[in-house]
């Protein structure tokens, strides 16, 4: 096979139907075997010659370059599976919410295709706001007949609106899983730009004021849910779905259940922390969540982070602290006492050792080896 003859499959979406596109250079060999396949056609606004997508025409076209001109399909199928081993999310809320007549839903297929892939609520939330923010700009339209160049004028007018790239690329992710998933295009929209990501410091606030933070609680369970933050280094979700059995006295660890990426693991339990939980047990009595609200069933979200910054405000810190705060704080102040960055990456959780290796860039050990010039 002459290595220099190649060509390149596309999805592409024409009339309302799925076509395969075929990209290539001038070559007269390449010419004569397209000219074989099923009704080829040429499209002057993608620039390249088409054919039905069916499995049908995909065998003939395989079978009619195979061995002779090399094919690169890395745009055209799934390179990866998606999420299948979460669990089930229930997604009949976004079906049953209330609109502006107006207002243009996500199809039900979107809908579907995410309970199939099994994303997890705050993803699944994420994916159907940005769409319908996407399909509403261009109401009028035909959502299969959008393209490209449809998808770039929406980014340039968010871009215009002064979105960050965090945002940017979650709005990329859910106008691809409709064109490339639902409809199942894998990698169609593959060179659509993405904003590079953005690289932010962690907050972290010092071991003395995570302790005036604790020390301004206005009673034992406030006091708790700050110092579990802290000393165990948990995400407010998971500080939310503890049970009172993933509380380990003997071994002094924290179970973390189904926490990000729905990964259990173990994280530490402070001696000073089990002693404040025993009296906010007998003084609470919690049935099956460690922390519940009044009337049972989990702690909300909105009271953990009211909690958290009532304290630090009340403890005088200037900067805006929050239950993420105290978790950056923990594995912060474990890198400076001396604690390796793998230990503390299987304590927080992280799936790759370099979004640990960002506390590196803000431990005052780093700086306080440096002589200032000044000095």
């Amino acid at each position: 096979m002459n290595s220099m003859k190649s060509i390149t499959l596309y999805h592409l979406m024409i009339k309302n139907q799925k076509m395969i596109g075929i990209k290539f250079s001038p070559d007269k060999l390449i010419q004569n075997l397209i000219k074989g396949l099923p009704n080829p056609k040429w499209s002057d606004q993608h620039k390249m010659v088409y054919i039905r997508n069916t499995k049908t025409n995909l065998g003939i076209l395989f079978n009619t370059f195979r061995g002779v001109v090399w094919i690169n399909y890395n745009h055209f199928f799934a390179n990866k599976p998606v999420h299948s081993g979460n669990k089930n999310v229930d997604v009949q809320w976004f079906r049953n919410r209330v609109t502006a007549p107006e207002y243009r839903l996500c199809p039900e297929e979107y809908l579907l295709k995410l309970e199939l892939k099994r994303y997890s609520y705050s993803t699944v939330k994420t994916y159907v706001t940005y769409f319908e923010m996407f399909i509403n700009h261009y109401r009028d339209r035909d959502i299969n007949t959008l393209d490209e160049h449809d998808i770039r004028a929406f980014l340039q007018f968010l871009i215009q609106k002064g979105v960050s790239n965090s945002y940017l690329n979650q709005v990329i992710n859910s106008i691809k899983f409709y064109y490339e998933v639902v409809l199942d295009m894998p990698n169609r929209f593959y060179a659509i730009e993405r904003p590079r990501k953005e690289f932010k410091l962690p907050t972290v606030i010092s071991r003395e004021e995570v302790l005036s933070i604790i020390a301004q609680t206005t009673n034992i369970k406030h006091k708790c849910v700050i110092e579990l933050l802290y000393s165990s280094g948990l995400r407010r979700s998971e500080l939310l779905n503890l049970k009172i059995s993933d509380v380990d006295s003997k071994r002094m660890l924290i179970r973390v259940a189904n926490a990000k990426g729905y990964k259990d693991r173990l994280t530490l339990l402070s001696l000073t922390a089990l002693e404040d939980l025993r009296i906010y047990f007998r003084e609470w009595k919690p049935k099956e969540y460690l922390f519940e609200g009044r009337k049972g069933g989990k702690y909300s979200a909105e009271s953990i982070v009211k909690i958290v910054k009532e304290a630090a405000k009340k403890a005088g810190i200037r900067q805006s602290v929050t239950p993420h705060t105290l978790r950056h704080s923990f594995a912060t102040h474990l890198l400076e006492s001396g604690v390796n960055l793998r230990q503390i990456q299987v304590l927080l959780g992280h799936s790759s050792s370099k979004t640990t290796e960002i506390y590196t860039h803000v431990t005052t050990n780093t700086f306080k080896s440096i002589k200032n010039p000044l000095d």
